[in-house]
């Protein structure tokens, strides 16, 4: 799999967190189509931010499908294939909390989730790469602002 992240890796520019980085061991994945990493060590200032344990996880997970689809035949009358299949990829980050005082920890789930239609990845990969870019590069540049979102709940 083409997942190949490298440790540590530099989070993103949030308020409150100064210069975080994470450093990561590679932990038993949910399926033989994932790969895993687990937080073992954070740099820069994170101040209360806890690294995986058991009981409060910190980790990310690749997923890729379990049978990647191609495109089907076009009939041959009309040309037109009918139904175009998927095919999803997903990353999840998982992230124990305490939602209050003398509570059991929560997890945080983020899920990003790709959901590409067959054939694009040979006809337009192109359009592909645009797409993550923009996404990526987006939530990248937006990640404090999301965060702020996710506390305030003022978008």
């Amino acid at each position: 799999m083409a997942w190949n992240i490298t440790s540590p890796v530099t989070g993103a520019a949030v308020v409150g967190l100064t210069s975080p980085t994470y450093t990561l061991a590679v932990d038993s994945a949910p399926n033989q189509w994932a790969k895993q990493h687990a937080v073992t060590a954070l740099g820069g200032t994170q101040t209360g931010v806890d690294v995986h344990s058991v009981s409060k996880p910190f980790t990310i997970t690749f997923f890729r499908p379990q049978t990647p689809k191609g495109l089907p035949q076009a009939n041959p009358v009309t040309g037109v294939i009918k139904a175009i299949p998927r095919n999803v990829y997903k990353v999840v980050v998982r992230k124990g909390a305490l939602p209050a005082a003398n509570q059991v920890p929560q997890q945080i789930l983020i899920t990003c989730s790709i959901d590409v239609p067959a054939g694009v990845d040979t006809y337009e990969p192109e359009d592909l790469k645009a797409a993550c870019s923009l996404a990526f590069g987006a939530m990248w540049q937006q990640a404090s602002g999301i965060t702020d979102t996710t506390v305030s709940g003022i978008a």
